[in-house]
């Protein structure tokens, strides 16, 4: 049997979590946060919305049926490190192409197994999300310490520009109405949900302007998920303004309603240790119908602080937090959470129907 490398966690509290490496050799950094989903491993790690993050998952045994091709979310991992309580190292699984630990190696994600997941997950819930270190360079912590609290803060990072395409693509080439798609961070299981509700869809990148966007004559136009603080992105929420603005209509998701409810006045916070998983329960304010959603946030729109043309449509039933809203008037809704369920429950999927009944009430008065 291989003799594995010993590995260390120290968070910026100066605490320590000792374990043994399972990934990449070296060192990473981020916001530690921790997901509940007991499946949909592979779709975490290729999710941008966990930009300059570290997730922590808190089913004890990750990646016993390997990695699917199929099931990425995006082209490569975008988070900074990955912390399980045991590594699956013998997955069963006809349609796997490589090991978990073999992609996290290949993509140079630094990461820890033989943690106690369990008092460390505990310890984020009362000490909130914490910034720190995961290294394989052990002999000497003091250092360690000192780079655990010079973090970057996920307060007031613009990072949305950093995940997305550089360029416009198609994503498909048929379908009756057209769906524009910024990508902030956009999950491929998004797309593909367009597409089934039958979309042709178009993908533009996050500085795209409101004229470049309007003059691709979409039907409709999504705000995707992504990584960071809304608040610093200033330049997209002046361009949802002038979308806003168009009267097309809109669906926002996760950073997208986030941008979504700056643009139109709103206010967003921070929450203690966020909403990562996918057994997350939220309640339609109307229908009193409860969801079980999957999630990956860490900031939320502060409901109170939406305009009266706006109603709140969804909420947490976890900690009551704003899991959505809709316009009065204009043809806009937005969720918090991840509707095209990749991975997670198929609660939502339904709101890619509503968006495309919605999109083609307003194309047939055209």
């Amino acid at each position: 049997m291989n003799k594995k490398t010993p590995a260390v966690i120290i968070l910026e509290d100066k605490s320590v979590w000792p374990g043994l490496s399972c990934g990449a050799l070296g060192e990473a950094e981020g916001e530690f946060v921790f997901n509940t989903a007991m499946t949909g491993y592979q779709e975490i790690l290729t999710d941008p919305s966990y930009k300059n993050q570290i997730v922590v998952m808190s089913y004890p045994l990750i990646g016993n049926y390997g990695i699917i091709l199929k099931d990425n979310e995006s082209e490569r991992p975008f988070l900074s490190g990955f912390v399980v309580g045991e590594l699956c190292r013998n997955p069963s699984n006809w349609e796997m192409s490589e090991t978990l630990e073999s992609f996290l190696k290949r993509h140079a994600i630094v990461a820890i197994e033989g943690v106690d997941t369990r008092a460390l997950i505990l310890h984020l819930r009362n000490k909130g999300s914490l910034r720190g270190v995961i290294s394989t360079n052990t002999a000497d912590i003091e250092p360690l310490k000192k780079k655990a609290k010079m973090v970057s803060l996920m307060v007031g990072s613009a990072l949305a520009g950093e995940v997305s395409c550089r360029e416009k693509y198609a994503w498909n080439s048929s379908g009756k109405l057209h769906a524009l798609v910024y990508d902030f961070g956009v999950k491929r299981g998004i797309l593909r949900a367009l597409a089934q509700e039958g979309f042709r869809v178009t993908v533009v990148p996050a500085q795209t302007s409101a004229q470049e966007a309007l003059a691709l004559n979409p039907d409709g136009i999504v705000l995707s998920n992504g990584p960071g603080d809304p608040e610093p992105l200033k330049e997209i929420i002046e361009v949802t303004k002038a979308l806003i603005d168009s009267g097309k209509p809109l669906l926002g998701i996760c950073l997208g309603h986030q941008i979504l409810a700056l643009a139109l006045g709103g206010k967003t916070y921070k929450l203690k240790f966020g909403h990562h998983g996918s057994n997350h329960p939220v309640i339609d304010v109307s229908s009193r119908a409860v969801e079980i959603t999957s999630q990956n946030h860490g900031f939320a729109v502060d409901a109170a602080s939406l305009p009266p043309s706006v109603s709140v449509t969804h909420l947490s039933l976890n900690d009551q937090s704003c899991e959505g809203f809709s316009h009065k008037e204009a043809p806009i809704f937005s969720l918090q959470y991840h509707p095209e369920a990749s991975a997670g429950p198929h609660d939502a999927l339904k709101y890619f129907r509503n968006f495309r009944e919605m999109v083609g009430r307003k194309a047939s008065r055209i």
